[in-house]
């Protein structure tokens, strides 16, 4: 298939975040009295907001999810990010391949808050390539798994949506591809991917640098 937009996610796609954010994350939980191991911080919350585990830590530290914790939180990981942020390996040349060969018909989709987006793809080198076109579940009416944000990429671009790949790295995110109604490209670098492959995934790769082939560009 041509396609008419190609649709990509940020953290674990295009920037090396997860195991920052997890980092950070996994700290302060302990702190409120919840101590997990990285692996299972990140086990349980790659893909996800904070605020939609909060019944989860709540349960565990027997405190309330607060602002001001949250504030906390976004603080202490935007200065981590800000100070160690690395690009995915091969993502910023993939990018810039796809959008040439597409006309600049390409978007970021995230779940995360634009702040945070806009932040980490200004720090990796990668804003030019998706100015005006970086879009959060945070201002959608659902975030991942919901399709909101995919479904605003594609309007945002003019491309229906079963035109559309739709690049991710997570279960989550692969669902709310699907849900699109979009391709889906599931990158799984440590060769995980039949988790993918079951919510969904169209195509599992395991390097960057195989994805514009796999596109047709």
């Amino acid at each position: 298939m041509k396609f008419e937009a190609i649709l990509f996610d940020c953290d674990g796609v295009l920037v090396d975040s997860e195991p920052i954010t997890n980092g950070v994350l996994r700290d302060m939980l302990e702190e409120a009295g919840w101590a997990l191991t990285s692996d299972e911080c990140m086990r349980l919350f790659i893909g996800k907001t904070v605020r939609s585990e909060a019944a989860r830590i709540e349960a565990h530290t027997g405190r309330p999810l607060t602002d001001a914790w949250m504030a906390a939180f976004y603080a202490r990981r935007n200065a981590e990010l800000q100070a160690r942020l690395l690009a995915v390996e091969h993502a910023v040349a993939t990018v810039e391949r796809v959008h040439a060969h597409h006309g600049g018909r390409i978007a970021c989709a995230s779940g995360a808050d634009r702040q945070k987006v806009e932040m980490q793809l200004a720090k990796v080198g990668l804003a030019p390539y998706f100015a005006g076109r970086i879009f959060s579940g945070h201002e959608m009416p659902a975030s991942k798994p919901a399709p909101d944000v995919y479904l605003a990429a594609a309007a945002a671009l003019q491309a229906a949506p079963a035109r559309c790949a739709v690049v991710e790295d997570t279960v989550t995110g692969v669902m709310a591809g699907v849900a699109a109604g979009a391709t889906v490209f599931a990158y799984a670098p440590l060769g995980d991917g039949a988790p993918l492959r079951a919510a969904g995934a169209a195509h599992v790769f395991g390097s960057m640098a195989e994805l514009p082939a796999l596109l047709g560009c």
